[in-house]
């Protein structure tokens, strides 16, 4: 087999489909929604690095937003418990805002 770009494409479409499959039987987890958003960032990397400016900046933005919907929860939960700590260093402090 040869090596060349084609090859790559072609192994990495197999792959993906591989891991797709794997998250629809159950056996791969929730892990196979994060392939997408991550396959986009390292696109737009390749295609910058490529030279293709525009098109590697428009899949690096595509997979960031994707990537932060994914995150989304993970995000607000430490958001809250963020907010919790500041709240009760607020109260154990005794300074009030009013």
């Amino acid at each position: 087999m040869r090596w060349n770009g084609k090859t790559g494409w072609a192994l990495f479409l197999i792959a993906c489909g591989v891991l797709i499959l794997l998250g629809k039987l159950g056996l791969f987890g929730s892990l196979a929604g994060f392939l997408f958003p991550i396959a986009f960032l390292a696109l737009g990397y390749v295609g910058i690095k490529n030279g293709r400016k525009i098109v590697g900046g428009l899949f690096v933005v595509i997979g960031l937003f994707a990537l932060l919907a994914k995150l989304s929860g993970l995000i607000a939960f430490v958001l809250a418990a963020g907010l919790i700590v500041y709240g009760v260093s607020q109260l154990k402090s005794g300074k009030t805002y009013s």
